[in-house]
């Protein structure tokens, strides 16, 4: 037994990079090794509640409820916690991490039988006012933030393993016997892979609105910068290759951690399927591996996209040169997928899953043309960063046939606006894409954006994901008014609902919109959302005046 010891550490190496083991990429050990090596320390913060709230039924508050102010925590660590059951605790900010506690006798009692106690860690004040049960939400209710303890005896410390985001924590004594007790310490480990910045150097002309959503953007991205780019702390905290693209462009505005990027993109490509394809989103835990069949075609040619950004930022074109091999297969998974007229067939098999936004009835198909265009160009800018020009000679060509057909089909010049699918839907991100790719010209564009922005019937984006997309838009074809207008409106609709952290899904009139059936579920901390904080700063003469 202790030979076969021994040898565990060794075996356990040569198991690690399974899923690799059958990549199309022959080099995708060595990225696992390179991934490895840019894995950032976690920086560990100690934080203590700051005092005890109470809800509020709110019909004015988002969801419905707010949080007042109810007192000092001193009570905690004095009275029988019987007393106080169901107290809510407020952090004051969001965390992400392990809380720890211990427990106490009162009164030189002796306990003679177990403490049941439930945690309920919130995000915002409607998670805790929203009964879980029974639960009919489309992803597992264990992601739901309660956590059941039964303590055999007091005293006690206790630390509860899973990890958990939040800002307010309520308590509930489920059981306990004729014996007092009370908190003897609770406090809270926050972990992150930066510290959140509190001086960003922005113009002292700036829109205190916009201050704000600055600063809580670098919130959200510093929670989400984990030991991979996570899209959401709560849920799902994995690796989405769309988050990915967000967040290292407002990294490169803030922390400038270039590593974690680079880690991921490298984690990303090791990860892809016997094909090539790489697949949207990846785990880290036991080991890295990929959640399999999660193929979004519109994924994966963000990553070729988000590579090229990279490059730029850093200088770094040996982590290019060994991924290019990914960038050129997704460019060739792209490419199966358009008819013999140069559009993009939605029906053509493998019918692959895209997401672009969360929105229900949103029609996709020009929004993939203007992508699949705008890829094909900055995988060619790659290439000519790399000196890789003769294997990508033929991408502007085929560039410029697919803008001439999205011109013809999608393109209604007596409407001038872009439309998708047969329904010949006019979307915002539609126009977002057409635009970014260049298909339409910049009067053109500004022309279709000013058009969908005043249509009330028009398809609007579910969530900042999409609302990412037409901020840039607007910037592309010199609306910048338009682009500052619409930063304010939506995240500072945001600010203006309470939060700390920007969110999954935001609907200003619907505040209950969840793409999962269950709002509680959403993540309040999500990674897509935080990219005010490269708009603010990339764009000082638009936002910061």
């Amino acid at each position: 037994m202790r030979n076969l010891l021994s040898f565990l550490p060794a075996l356990l190496c040569c198991c690690m990079p399974v899923f690799a083991q059958s990549s199309y990429f022959k080099d995708s050990r060595e990225w696992l090794k390179k991934a490895e090596a840019c894995k950032p320390a976690l920086i560990y913060t100690e934080c203590k509640p700051v005092r005890i709230v109470k809800s509020v039924k709110d019909d004015a508050a988002f969801q419905g409820w707010r949080m007042e102010h109810a007192g000092s925590t001193d009570v905690l660590f004095s009275e029988s916690l019987k007393k106080h059951s169901g107290v809510i605790l407020d952090f004051g900010q969001h965390l992400t991490g392990n809380l720890t506690f211990s427990l106490k006798l009162l009164g030189g009692a002796t306990a003679d039988a177990p403490v049941r106690l439930k945690f309920t860690f919130a995000e915002v004040p409607g998670e805790l006012n929203t009964p879980f049960d029974p639960y009919h939400g489309g992803l597992s209710r264990a992601w739901l933030q309660d956590e059941t303890i039964t303590l055999m005896t007091v005293p006690v410390k206790e630390t509860i393993e899973r990890r958990v985001s939040f800002r307010y924590l309520k308590v509930d004594v489920l059981g306990a016997s004729s014996y007092d007790f009370a908190f003897d310490d609770i406090s809270f480990r926050a972990q992150s892979s930066v510290r959140v910045m509190h001086d960003t150097g922005l113009a002292e002309t700036t829109d205190p609105l916009i201050k704000r959503i600055n600063e809580i953007g670098l919130i959200t991205l510093k929670e989400c910068m984990q030991t991979v780019y996570e899209d959401g702390p709560k849920r799902d905290q994995r690796l989405w290759i769309g988050d990915l693209y967000l967040e290292a462009l407002a990294n490169a505005c803030s922390y400038k951690q270039h590593d974690l990027t680079k880690r991921c993109l490298y984690l990303l490509g090791a990860a892809a399927d016997e094909e090539g394809l790489l697949h949207a989103t990846l785990m880290e835990y036991p080991e890295p591996h990929p959640q399999e069949n999660t193929h979004c075609l519109d994924y994966s040619l963000i990553y070729n996209i988000a590579l090229l950004e990279y490059v730029k930022t850093t200088g770094d074109k040996t982590t290019a040169n060994d991924l290019w091999p990914v960038v050129v297969r997704q460019i060739e998974f792209a490419l199966r997928q358009h008819s013999p007229d140069m559009i993009y067939d939605m029906h053509k098999q493998p019918v692959y899953w895209l997401v672009f936004d969360w929105k229900d009835g949103y029609d996709r198909q020009a929004s993939m043309q203007g992508l699949t265009i705008l890829a094909l160009n900055k995988s060619y800018e790659l290439a000519c960063l790399l000196g890789k020009e003769k294997d990508a000679a033929e991408w502007p060509k085929i560039a410029k046939k697919m803008k001439k057909a999205a011109r013809k089909y999608l393109y209604d010049k007596a409407q001038g606006v872009v439309i998708s699918g047969e329904s010949k839907q006019v979307s915002y991100l539609s126009q977002a894409w057409m635009v970014l790719s260049e298909t339409l010209s910049s009067e053109e564009g500004a022309e279709a954006m000013k058009k969908v922005l005043a249509m009330p019937e028009a398809c609007f984006p579910g969530s900042p994901y999409g609302y990412h997309y037409v901020v840039e838009a607007l910037l592309k074809c010199g609306l910048n008014e338009e682009a500052r207008r619409l930063l304010k409106d939506y995240w500072g609709g945001m600010v203006k609902d309470g939060a700390d952290t920007f969110w999954e899904v935001y609907d200003p009139n619907n505040d209950a919109l969840s793409p999962y059936g269950f709002f509680p579920v959403n993540s309040y901390c999500h990674a897509w959302s935080c990219t005010p904080v490269y708009f603010i700063n990339k764009y000082p003469d638009v936002f910061q005046r």
